[in-house]
């Protein structure tokens, strides 16, 4: 039999996380026509994380919950906005407007499901499971190929140098070294072809 109560609560937190779309990142998508919303790099993060999983640092990754993070760790922004990553005035607020933010949106589901989601949302802001790790990695890499596709449209923006970007970064040297490399020539090409600060 049909709960409907309960079909009501999950239906009205789908809607709710459909204001993702409107949620604007300082990213600009890869052909650099316009900004990338939440639900967009939601979605990109996720395929990444299918499509790269071959790279990441433990078999101990389960893919489905790493999956579920990248799916999941940015729903607070439907409430609490996007935080610019090189953001240091907006970073000091930050956890504070994402768990109240957290607080409203999680309520929304059921109970059980909504702290399922809250508690994954908890995981990856940790960065300290092999899920987490890589799929925070996976959260380093999809803005960093756009930055470069972009000619580093939002270092220009945020008049950052390589040494920022290196930082940020560090979470894929830990969630998938093999691509470190990658990361390298990235930063090395775009200070040669000026997109990057040295």
């Amino acid at each position: 039999m049909l709960d409907e109560k309960r079909l009501e609560r999950q239906l009205s937190f789908l809607v709710e996380i459909d204001k993702m779309k409107t949620v604007l990142r300082r990213n600009l998508i890869a052909d650099g026509s316009r900004r990338e919303n939440d639900a967009e790099h939601s979605w990109h993060m996720a395929v990444m994380a299918l499509v790269l999983y071959e790279y990441a640092y433990s078999p101990e990754v389960d893919l489905c919950r790493a999956l579920n993070m990248t799916l999941l760790h940015d729903l607070v922004e439907v409430y609490a906005g996007d935080t610019f990553c090189y953001d240091e005035a907006g970073k000091v607020d930050k956890a504070e407007r994402e768990r109240r933010a957290a607080d409203k949106l999680f309520a929304l589901p059921p109970e059980e499901q909504g702290s399922e989601y809250r508690a994954l949302w908890e995981e990856f802001d940790a960065m300290q499971t092999p899920d987490s790790i890589y799929a925070a990695a996976i959260d380093r890499m999809q803005p960093l190929l756009l930055n470069y596709l972009t000619k580093g449209h939002t270092w220009h923006q945020a008049n950052i140098g390589s040494d920022k970007v290196y930082e940020r970064m560090d979470m894929i040297k830990k969630g998938m070294p093999k691509l470190w490399p990658v990361v390298e020539y990235i930063v090395n090409d775009s200070i040669e072809k000026g997109f990057l600060k040295e």
